[in-house]
């Protein structure tokens, strides 16, 4: 038996593995589902609002819970959760929410493929938590060849208000994968229910201004929002950022970043059936072929991540 000084954090914390499948199968499948949902909430909810809304409750449900064990956020707290619901939602999400109103469903989820990349090149340069091995390299390779399969005929003449909400998915996506870096600091709280709650939380305050501003509250009329949007709304606030975003909190306290933003690969799996399935969106042989590549990226970047292990003091562990 190793001393425990030599213990690494995930040897001190690992969750069962049935534990880690079904929040892996949450994050891959229900918010592969949210990029229909979105399209039919902003069909008639202007989409800031949707964002404000979907994260202003949910982060009020988290943080709720959170406050009923217990838990008191401190200032130093509140201010680093503005910056994470900052980069994770009135930017992440708002850019996201936007561009859906030009672009496909499953095309949307796709471009957020970009995420694991630019968390993989972070933590390995900036964290030095990681380090990109050949299996790694080779999946984001795959990843960024199958984004470019599916986009291939966007980019005809004619298209340029589609190009244009892509570029601001691909903004949106940059965005997240700052917050994903973001999520180490220590200022944040450190109970992943909390820190779920407060993001979200701030994130819809911060984009609330925005839609002041920009007036796009007060142009807002609840009478022409038609029934679907509302549906896609509730199941947008319930499933993917109660369920899901929590989910994803506890995620990247146990598992790499790069790992858990695999789901990026995996959502647009799950967004282009539904797409095709539920609103007409086109699959073709070029849409499966790039959902096989897709695939394959999952499991070299899931095979190829290498964390480097972290000491942990024995006596910090006691004190803890």
């Amino acid at each position: 038996m190793p001393p425990a000084a030599s213990l690494t954090a995930s040897d001190a914390r690992r969750p069962a593995t049935i534990a880690l499948f079904a929040a892996f199968f949450v994050i891959y499948v229900v918010w592969g589902s949210t990029y229909l949902a979105i399209r039919y909430a902003v069909e008639t909810i202007p989409p800031l609002l949707v964002v404000v809304l979907r994260q202003g409750l949910a982060g009020l449900a988290i943080f709720g819970y959170a406050w009923s064990r217990g838990f008191r956020p401190t200032a130093r707290e509140w201010r680093a959760s503005i910056v994470l619901g900052t980069l994770y939602f009135a930017i992440g999400h708002g850019t996201l929410h936007w561009a859906e109103t030009i672009v496909p469903s499953g095309l949307a989820a796709l471009l957020t493929a970009s995420e694991p990349i630019w968390i993989a090149i972070m933590a390995a340069v900036l964290l030095r938590e990681e380090r990109l091995t050949g299996k790694t390299i080779f999946g984001l390779l795959l990843g960024i060849a199958g984004v470019a399969l599916l986009m291939g005929a966007e980019a005809a003449p004619g298209q340029g208000r589609l190009v244009f909400g892509c570029v601001v998915i691909l903004i949106g996506a940059f965005s997240w994968a700052c917050g994903v870096i973001y999520s180490r600091s220590p200022a944040l709280p450190r109970d992943p229910v909390a820190r779920a709650g407060m993001a979200a939380m701030s994130g819809a305050g911060v984009l609330l201004v925005v839609a002041l501003v920009n007036g796009e509250i007060a142009h807002a009329h609840v009478s022409a929002f038609s029934a679907r949007s509302i549906g896609g709304l509730l199941y947008l606030i319930v499933f993917g950022s109660i369920i899901a975003f929590t989910t994803y909190t506890w995620l990247l306290d146990h598992c790499s970043a790069t790992l858990v933003s695999t789901h990026t690969y995996a959502n647009p799996i799950v967004a282009v059936l539904l797409g095709w399935a539920l609103a007409g969106e086109t699959v073709n042989s070029r849409v499966v072929l790039a959902g096989l590549i897709t695939l394959m990226a999952v499991f070299l970047i899931s095979r190829g991540t290498a964390e480097k292990p972290k000491i942990i003091d024995s006596r910090a562990e006691e004190a803890a």
